[in-house]
């Protein structure tokens, strides 16, 4: 079969210091895809990962390339921030089969208020969504729709705007559990992600927007990471994704506390994917496709651990 994974950062070049993480997940697909005897094709602004075929593309051109090479594609992934996943997932699916998550399923993933509305109303833990701050409490703000650690912070004081939502602290281990959804649900590992925070007040969001270093900050991950709580973990993503509708490779993220909180869903590949690639013997490219078009295994088989930073992604993918 003829593969194309589209992947944002490498297809666009607009934010490079994404690039590194960006072309790990295409990397580790491609060579997936590749190992499992299928041919794969990408769009590049000027990053080549070393298999399958680059297709030249820019930021202004990323869409209509997706839909002039799906076309010739017998199937497609993309990997983009979650605001333009359900235009771009629409692009895809009208013009090949989209191994990945729906444009609607995108869009409810997307919207931060929305999901956790619906994991709420699901019975799923879910931090609280707050209005108004109350003094010595701490509290994450982050935008209505973004993706990973973008733009999050944490704080003890607030305003609320349209664009941002504020939510409740929960002290826990941030972990994220990876599995494919479908039909028949698959776990693949629960993760240890390694967050930095950095705590400001009231005020100071504009200025710390514009700090590297400010905020939470996302700096790698230990796939897999040995809990006694596993199989929790893996019933509440599983009812997670179910009842948002993912397809696909999903990532999503949880704070482990005296119960398990879902603080994000990510409905398409995550950084987890290169470590996750490394400890499983199966394929995850041919995973992927049993899922659209057989049946996945009951279980797959995860041998080591490994542990990976954003540094550590840097000095492996560099820009050409």
């Amino acid at each position: 079969m003829k593969i194309l994974i589209a992947e944002f950062a490498v297809g666009t070049d607009i934010e490079k210091s994404l690039i590194p993480e960006g072309a790990a997940m295409l990397k580790t697909l491609a060579e997936s895809f590749v190992r499992a005897g299928h041919e794969v094709c990408y769009p590049s602004a000027g990053t080549e990962i070393g298999t399958g075929t680059a297709l030249k593309s820019t930021a202004e051109n990323f869409g209509q390339v997706i839909e002039r090479e799906a076309k010739k594609c017998d199937a497609g992934l993309l990997i983009a921030p979650d605001g333009l996943l359900p235009e771009l997932n629409r692009i895809l699916e009208e013009n090949t089969v989209n191994l990945g998550c729906s444009p609607a399923s995108a869009a409810r993933c997307a919207d931060k208020l929305l999901c956790t509305e619906i994991l709420k109303k699901a019975g799923i833990n879910a931090p609280e969504i707050i209005q108004e701050a109350e003094k010595g409490e701490k509290y994450v703000i982050k935008p209505r729709f973004g993706c990973g650690a973008e733009a999050t912070y944490l704080v003890t004081e607030f305003e609320n705007t349209c664009e941002f939502i504020a939510s409740e602290y929960i002290e826990g281990e941030h972990l994220s559990v990876s599995l494919i959804a479908g039909k028949k649900p698959l776990p693949l590992t629960v993760n240890r992600q390694f967050i930095e925070f950095h705590e400001h007040g009231k005020g100071e969001e504009e200025s710390l927007k514009r700090t590297a270093n400010s905020g939470i900050k996302y700096n790698g991950s230990l796939t897999p990471y040995r809990t006694s709580r596993k199989e929790e973990l893996y019933k509440t993503a599983i009812s997670a994704v179910k009842c948002l509708g993912c397809f696909g490779y999903v990532g999503v993220d949880i704070v482990l506390s005296d119960l398990p909180y879902v603080v994000d869903v990510n409905p398409r590949p995550t950084a987890s994917i290169f470590g996750i690639s490394r400890v499983m013997r199966e394929e995850m490219g041919e995973l992927l496709l049993m899922n659209k078009f057989g049946t996945l295994p009951d279980f797959v088989q995860i041998k080591g651990e490994y542990h990976f930073s954003k540094d550590m992604l840097g000095e492996l993918f560099r820009k050409n």
